[in-house]
């Protein structure tokens, strides 16, 4: 399989810590679901347990799994752990970069698709 995400290195430092948090943590999965204003949102997480059908690949020694009714709407996503500063408040987060998305919502949960 062609690696269809990529992640950045603060990225890959940022689950790692996640992943070293969690006892049965066993890799970092990447999912889309239908919601919000705007269509679909990103859906991250830790998972302790393997879908025989995602996509797998490894990045930097992360385990990364992606859900395949995913993959055409996040071909060349790169994830990145960045600070905001929006409203003042310094929060670090995870950022998806996808040159799919056509538009995103005001509150920037939810995006839509070229």
């Amino acid at each position: 399989m062609t690696q269809m995400v990529s992640l950045t290195d603060a990225a890959v430092e940022h689950i790692k810590k996640m992943l070293a948090q969690n006892d049965k943590g066993v890799g970092f999965r990447l999912s889309i679901k239908k919601t919000g204003c705007s269509g679909y949102a990103y859906v991250p997480e830790i998972i302790d347990t393997i879908r025989t059908e995602d996509q797998h690949f490894i990045q930097d020694e992360l385990n990364v799994y992606v859900d395949p009714a995913s993959e055409n709407f996040i071909k060349g996503l790169i994830i990145d752990y960045v600070a905001d500063n929006a409203v003042g408040l310094k929060q670090k987060r995870l950022v998806f970069i996808n040159p799919n998305e056509k538009n995103r919502c005001g509150c920037g949960e939810s995006f839509t698709l070229n």
